[in-house]
């Protein structure tokens, strides 16, 4: 299978993440949105990254159809439970940081436009977002050593990649000093090799 992304999107990092966890080889191609007509419109018409390209040609696109794809493909290592009730609250995790990257790039590409069509009402408000979720997390993970089980699961992956994407995007934004439980878990999942062979360039 292939992996169409960037190596600086935190959804596409997810799913390298995921995919690296789960043992599953594919090929990732990192080139699929530069050019006049990019890769990645033959794959996904949204023009959205990431996409996964199976091989007998299906693609898969939203980083959370396809976490869920691989998870099950795959009897490695699951990462999300079989019961509906713990999947939902599995599934509610990554839903929650993937808000947080939504609002997070949402920033990013305003802070890109010309300054005087800029909204700083606007990007406050995504930023309220951004903090809410994480105080929401927090709250929840407690004292636990992961988010949602007794085992790491993926809403640790996907938590995991909204924090390091912080540091990366909005250095600024003080979530280790406000949150010492989530800074606890980013640790750990620091040390692990799926997520330092996915560390976005410096």
């Amino acid at each position: 299978m292939k992996l169409l992304g960037s190596v600086t999107s935190p959804f596409v990092r997810k799913v390298r993440v995921v995919l690296l966890e789960k043992h599953i080889d594919f090929e990732f191609i990192t080139d699929a949105m530069v050019g006049a007509a990019p890769l990645i419109e033959q794959h996904n018409p949204l023009g959205k990254i990431p996409a996964l390209v199976l091989d007998d040609g299906l693609t898969l696109f939203d980083s959370q159809v396809i976490t869920e794809y691989l998870d099950a493909v795959n009897p490695v290592g699951h990462l999300l439970p079989d019961t509906p009730r713990e999947r939902a609250v599995v599934k509610r995790w990554e839903a929650m940081a993937d808000g947080i990257l939504d609002a997070g790039v949402a920033i990013v590409l305003e802070k890109r436009r010309p300054e005087n069509e800029q909204s700083p009402t606007w990007m406050l408000r995504q930023r309220g977002k951004m903090e809410r979720g994480l105080a929401l997390m927090s709250r929840e993970l407690g004292t636990r050593s992961w988010c949602t089980a007794d085992t790491m699961n993926l809403s640790d992956l996907a938590t995991g990649c909204v924090l390091f994407w912080l540091d990366f995007r909005f250095p600024d934004l003080p979530w280790r000093q406000e949150f010492p439980n989530l800074e606890i878990l980013a640790q750990k999942l620091a040390q692990r090799k799926s997520f330092k062979e996915t560390l976005p360039p410096s």
